[in-house]
């Protein structure tokens, strides 16, 4: 089953961790110095917050899958609809590691598709978006 995420740029971590576990009614399944990540069922969403140095408010969205071949599946997709992807294979991000493919929908939203294959120690390697009018770095 896939999962929506999105992921906000913040200014200040600790108080927009007090106002999300207020709102979600629970606390960060992932809390960092930098990054807050819930894992909700209700809504089914990887919600996540971080303090990378972007500007404050929606960093990017994307669907979370479950397998490989979910994930396949979604960048032909993405492919077929004309879009170009950037594909990544064991990228080190956002305290996990995953396999990605990010593309920038017309309106210049950034998404990411990816399969989270395990946990990292760092929140590792910023990757740019495929569009060039993102050209800020991208990760989670």
């Amino acid at each position: 089953m896939k999962r929506m995420h999105l992921h906000l740029s913040v200014d200040d971590l600790g108080q927009s961790v007090g106002f999300y576990e207020t709102l979600f009614g629970a606390a960060p399944s992932v809390h960092k110095d930098d990054y807050a990540k819930w894992m909700l069922e209700d809504p089914r969403v990887n919600f996540v917050i971080s303090t990378r140095g972007r500007a404050a408010g929606v960093d990017h969205v994307g669907v979370q899958v479950e397998t490989a071949a979910e994930l396949a599946e979604l960048s032909s997709r993405l492919r077929a609809a004309g879009e170009r992807t950037l594909d990544q294979t064991a990228a080190t991000c956002c305290y996990a590691i995953s396999d990605k493919s990010w593309v920038t929908d017309p309106a210049g939203v950034r998404w990411e598709t990816f399969f989270t294959t395990g946990e990292a120690a760092t929140f590792g390697e910023d990757v740019i978006a495929p569009a060039p009018e993102a050209p800020a770095s991208a990760c989670c």
